[in-house]
């Protein structure tokens, strides 16, 4: 019979106690003390973590934000109704996660990656936390690659770069929301995945984007993550997180991400909702102390990585609402001291029918002029000068005072330029058509046309220009800036087609007059006769 030594009893049981420690469950359980609006206070998880998730005997989950003496404060991600006092509640150790991945590419989800458009399940593999730190300094490098809209009036003066956030600011139906889905719309050809995160929004009109983003064949690189105003405030708190997270998925992975959050001023009046149901102080405007840190937390996830990190992107397109053209309000000032620029839109351009309403004044990109191909530097340059003096000159000129033959000329050029500016919803235009345009405007061939007749005789002209200059547009697609060999040619094609384009207009006019002067004669005849008759009559 073998000796059994005690010391290898004393091992054998150490390990068997070591494994039985690991399969235990050490979540806590802890009990709801009261619940409603959307929180729910508990009792009982004194080891609980700020911002862990927990799931209650019903099913929900919920996302600890306030740490008490005694509570915790939970908020629900669902409806409050099926919490009742005494219920359990137990910590599961884990911080909020959704799904990432390409699988949710041209698919309609909530921030927990819960598909809202009927299409089944998403099998995506991976997960990733919402809340995640952004990259340092040491792993960015700047923006240098174009993030092209298609609007000529943004891509000219206030141009976007790979890795920025540029906010998008103005008035309630000024265009906001049009200009950032024009922006996902231009991304087809350029290898840019887009997220738009819809937050308080009415269900229809989430419905009408997913609409317009299917019929401009812009959903199949596109997801939209949705917390509308029916969804609980929690779910519209965390959708801005949800979806950079969906965004940090492929700018890790080496590729271009584009996110638009529309818009934050619903996001930071959810989160002070919750906050002061969790009774946390107000402070101006009633936000609590940390709605600062609420959004530039969000806003710094954004970034160009380096090489040695993929060289991925994420740029951000945050919107905000302003209430009678005030960015001097909170949430405003906020935003615009964290991102890197303003595309500001202003109500009274855009009832005048100046649309995009972008003020040229007010608009600034601090570092997209850096990612600008310089061909579009070196006329938008001239251009941004030209709008800004004819604002100054507009304003003077509306007293009635005499006006000598230099300020006539800047104002006839200023408003040609503003016809030449306006681009219809949902018609993006490659940046070398941009090109075209600006070179027409900004060079004076439209100071002698009708300002109705602007749009007809650029698009008649830059068609003129690419069946008959070719080697000129492939010169400048190669070279991607302007020799004086090169704008020679375009002005030379350019007055050629206006020389041809004046006689048509003469002609045309010539014709109208005559049919003008037969109806005059036709008419005098018949006059004649009438008068006649009445003779013979009396």
């Amino acid at each position: 019979m073998a000796n059994i030594r005690s010391d290898e009893i004393k091992d054998i049981l150490q390990k068997q106690l070591e494994g039985y420690e690991k399969e235990t469950d050490i979540s806590q359980v802890g009990t709801v003390i009261e619940v409603g609006d959307g929180i729910a206070n508990a009792y009982g998880l004194k080891d609980a973590m700020a911002s862990e998730l927990v799931e209650f005997d019903s099913g929900l989950n919920g996302l600890i934000l306030n740490l008490n003496e005694n509570s915790v404060g939970i908020v629900v991600f669902g409806e409050t109704r099926m919490i009742k006092e005494g219920d359990k509640v137990k910590t599961t150790g884990k911080i909020l996660q959704t799904k990432v991945g390409p699988e949710l590419l041209g698919r309609v989800v909530n921030p927990l990656a819960e598909p809202l458009d009927g299409k089944g399940e998403i099998n995506a593999s991976e997960t990733a936390n919402i809340e995640k730190i952004a990259p340092g300094i040491v792993y960015r490098k700047p923006v240098e690659v174009p993030l092209q809209s298609g609007v000529k009036a943004i891509d000219s003066m206030i141009p976007i770069g790979r890795g920025q956030r540029e906010l998008i600011i103005g008035d309630r139906k000024t265009g906001k929301t049009a200009l950032a889905v024009d922006t996902i719309i231009n991304q087809k050809d350029n290898d840019v995945k887009c997220i738009y995160v819809a937050i308080g929004q009415k269900r229809s009109t989430v419905a009408s984007l997913v609409e317009t983003f299917e019929q401009y064949g812009a959903m199949e690189y596109t997801t939209v993550v949705a917390a509308t105003a029916s969804d609980p405030t929690p779910l519209q708190y965390i959708a801005p997180y949800a979806g950079c997270a969906i965004g940090e998925y492929y700018r890790d992975n080496g590729e271009d991400a584009l996110i638009v959050y529309d818009d934050l001023s619903k996001h930071a009046v959810a989160y002070r909702e919750m906050s002061l149901v969790l009774r946390r102080p107000p402070g101006r405007e009633a936000y609590p102390g940390d709605i600062f840190y609420l959004h530039s937390r969000l806003l710094e996830r954004a970034a160009k990585l380096n090489d040695d990190e993929g060289g991925g992107s994420l740029t951000a397109l945050p919107i905000v609402e302003t209430k009678a053209g005030d960015v001097s309000a909170y949430i405003p000032t906020n935003v615009i001291s964290i991102t890197d620029g303003q595309i500001y839109l202003k109500s009274d351009l855009f009832y005048s029918g100046v649309r995009p309403a972008v003020d040229v004044g007010i608009s600034v990109s601090r570092v997209g002029g850096n990612a600008q191909i310089k061909a579009m530097k070196q006329i938008a340059g001239d251009l941004r000068l030209d709008l800004a003096q004819y604002r100054e000159m507009e304003s003077f000129a509306q007293f009635g005072a005499e006006l000598d033959e230099a300020t006539k000329a800047q104002l006839t050029r200023g408003e040609k330029l503003v016809e030449l500016l306006k681009q219809g919803e949902h018609v993006p235009m490659s940046v070398y058509e941009q090109i075209l345009q600006l070179f027409i405007g900004v060079n004076g061939y439209l100071d002698d046309i009708k300002t109705e007749d602007v749009e007809e005789f650029v698009s008649e002209t830059v068609e003129f220009i690419k069946s008959k200059g070719e080697d000129a547009l492939e010169k400048l697609k190669e070279k991607k800036k302007f020799d004086e060999e090169l704008e020679k040619k375009l002005k030379d094609l350019i007055e050629e087609f206006k020389e041809a384009y004046s006689a048509k207009f003469e002609k045309e006019k010539e014709e109208e007059d005559n049919e003008e002067k037969t109806a005059d004669e036709i008419n005098t005849e018949e006059e004649k006769k009438e008068t006649k008759k009445d003779e013979e009559e009396k």
